[in-house]
């Protein structure tokens, strides 16, 4: 349903404006991840593993089963229905009917997120006001030199990430306002997911002591792992988490052993069809899995020596993890296949060209250390057997 909602208007229907694709966004998500819990709970219901403590606590506290009326409701739940997060349908069922409503907080939490929002909106608007995506796709730009080329992508990924991080915030909010996704500490509740600790958590409801709460299940950001994460790893992890939850859980872990050397390319595709059918999403999500590749090798061959040298690698690691995550972001931003491919050339595909480099540079002395380490440790054995 999603290609043909993207694609309407080749059949007369006129095209769906933008929030209406937002919308459709996260009923996607909504909706196949409401498929996977309730397979999971009927599973879940038939299994034999564990306590008969711990199976009476996961059918409380994990399993579902809605009817057609609460799948409707669930779906069109105006909190995240334009930027998320995305939660499940056990965080919906949990606010609606939680046992201490009114211990519930919602200030506390709230006004340090809020108090984000001013120095983020300053540096959106100010970047806004002299750079802009639109010019890239003229004549002009290319008249420019290659350092100006080369540079714009960063003010471009500034924008598009200050943009989201407001979003992703003032959503956050309504969740907190609403007392959705909030759950004691105790149960140690992780990004989309909830509770972990299904014991603590029925404790906590149990208990007639006050009781404290966070809200991670609907966290969707980190600031300091998206602008300050050394890995690119990391910085995927920090960046939208709910939705990644839902990559990792309803994609990633389920695709089969047999295919398990392409999970991740797998993921980026389902990634870059979830965000719309333009070129220009799969040209920066396929090369992702490259990326990581990359910068794994490149770990495991220098990363590796005295505490100083480690700690400037890291932020070399860094320095590159940010201007390969600018140069993907042209692709989101572009969207059109002339445009990127444009763009990319005039700068060389810079960041192809570093990327491939660094993925042989990193296996080839990886290769010579294994071999170096192969060799000392031979020698070793000859010198004790004799």
């Amino acid at each position: 349903y999603l290609a043909f909602f993207r694609t309407c208007h080749y059949f007369g229907i006129p095209k769906v404006s933008p929030i209406s694709n937002a919308v459709q966004l996260f009923i996607t998500l909504r909706l196949i991840g409401l498929g996977f819990e309730i397979h999971d709970s009927y599973r879940e219901l038939s299994s034999q593993e564990g306590s008969a403590e711990e199976r009476h606590l996961r059918k409380q506290y994990v399993c579902i089963d809605p009817s057609s009326v609460d799948m409707f409701q669930y779906a069109f739940c105006f909190i995240g229905q334009f930027a998320g997060p995305y939660y499940k349908y056990r965080t919906y069922q949990d606010m609606i009917y939680s046992p201490r409503t009114s211990e519930i907080p919602s200030m506390g939490p709230l006004i340090p997120r809020l108090k984000q929002l001013p120095l983020i909106g300053v540096t959106y608007l100010f970047f806004s006001y002299f750079f802009n995506i639109q010019y890239t796709q003229t004549d002009e730009f290319y008249e420019h030199p290659f350092w100006f080329r080369l540079f714009y992508m960063v003010p471009m990924f500034i924008i598009f990430r200050t943009r989201l991080y407001m979003a992703w915030i003032l959503s956050e909010s309504m969740c907190m306002t609403s007392g959705l996704g909030a759950y004691p500490e105790a149960s140690q509740p992780k990004c989309g997911q909830g509770p972990t600790d299904l014991k603590k958590l029925h404790e906590s409801y149990e208990s007639k002591d006050s009781v404290e709460y966070n809200y991670e299940t609907i966290h969707s950001l980190s600031i300091y792992g998206c602008e300050l994460g050394r890995t690119t790893k990391e910085g995927l992890r920090s960046w939208n988490m709910t939705v990644q939850y839902w990559l990792a859980t309803y994609c990633h872990r389920r695709v089969p052993n047999s295919l398990k050397a392409y999970r991740v390319a797998i993921t980026m595709t389902v990634s870059a069809f979830w965000h719309g059918i333009y070129p220009g999403y799969y040209l920066s999500f396929l090369l992702v899995p490259v990326v990581l590749m990359a910068e794994d090798n490149m770990r495991a061959a220098f990363r590796h020596g005295s505490h100083r040298w480690i700690e400037s690698f890291d932020w070399a690691c860094w320095f590159f993890k940010m201007r390969a995550f600018d140069y993907m972001c042209m692709g989101f931003l572009l969207l059109r296949l002339d445009y990127t491919l444009r763009y990319w050339k005039s700068i060389y595909f810079l960041g192809h060209v570093v990327t491939v480099l660094f993925l042989i540079i990193g296996m080839l002395v990886k290769k010579k250390s294994l071999t170096n380490v192969d060799t000392s440790s031979k020698m070793k054995e000859k010198v004790k057997s004799n």
